[in-house]
């Protein structure tokens, strides 16, 4: 991979994956468009990789919270602190862990499709921007129910599916349970670790089972842009959600799709 492809890839990952936007579109139709070779699974373990370490150190107070409560909270027999939010992020992950276990040959073959990622973007958009009007936006991440927190998990199994977006689809699902905005975008980001974590140790499984040569630079490369693109991008989205909402998100998803369904229809 030369230089250009390599820092765009990984500025539109970093940047795509904490946005309601689809990343894993973004990054399927960009080589497309572009005419570019298949970047490869390694590249694509290494923006992970990225994306993951800007998230975790954006929350790492936050995180060393959740982790102290919740010890505590397991070896006292109650809820301490912010344990309950703990459980929520390790319940949250279930059903997404499940659904890519067993979806994963058709999410990975049948469903990485312009037309599904085309039909996605604009049905999820819409969605996007139907909660983001009716949501009360009046609960916090703090004191979400079981049912709250199921709603939201299976939501985001929903996101295997290319073009829906995984921060989109939960931020989505959180609205519609009444929590604000910032609320919504950080509960999204929280669940992000474990759902960017548990798949990508399952792809560097398979980057080391396939023998596959490896280009260094361009996978150091990769995670250094990519994690300095996605901190910027959630320490900005959180700061400016409350005051431009959802909707810049979605007239770009209903744009892009119809876009997308202009170019193959």
């Amino acid at each position: 991979m030369d230089f250009l492809h390599i820092l765009a890839l990984a500025l539109l990952q970093g940047l795509t994956e904490f946005l309601p936007i689809s990343s894993s579109a973004h990054l399927i139709l960009l080589p497309l468009i572009a005419g570019w070779q298949d970047q490869g699974l390694a590249f694509d373990v290494a923006v992970h990789v990225g994306t993951l370490s800007a998230v975790v150190y954006y929350f790492r107070q936050t995180l060393r919270t959740l982790f102290q409560d919740w010890f505590q909270g397991i070896k006292q027999g109650q809820q301490v602190g912010e344990s309950r939010l703990a459980w929520a992020v390790l319940w949250g992950t279930i059903p997404v862990g499940l659904a890519g276990l067993a979806f994963k040959d058709i999410i990975e073959t049948d469903l990485r499709d312009p037309l599904v990622i085309a039909t996605t973007t604009i049905l999820f958009g819409l969605l996007l921007g139907y909660a983001d009007w009716r949501g009360k936006r009046q609960r916090t991440e703090s004191n979400l129910s079981w049912f709250d927190i199921l709603f939201i998990g299976c939501a985001q199994a929903i996101a295997l599916i290319p073009g829906t977006s995984r921060s989109g689809i939960t931020i989505t699902a959180a609205l519609l349970l009444g929590l604000t905005r910032p609320a919504a975008a950080r509960f999204s980001f929280l669940l992000s670790i474990p759902a960017i974590f548990l798949p990508g140790c399952l792809k560097v499984r398979e980057l080391i089972l396939s023998n596959i040569a490896v280009d260094w630079n361009a996978l150091l490369l990769g995670i250094l842009f990519s994690a300095i693109s996605a901190y910027l991008c959630i320490q900005l989205f959180l700061k400016l959600i409350d005051k431009i909402g959802m909707w810049p998100f979605v007239v770009y998803r209903l744009l892009l799709g119809a876009g997308l369904l202009f170019l193959l229809l």
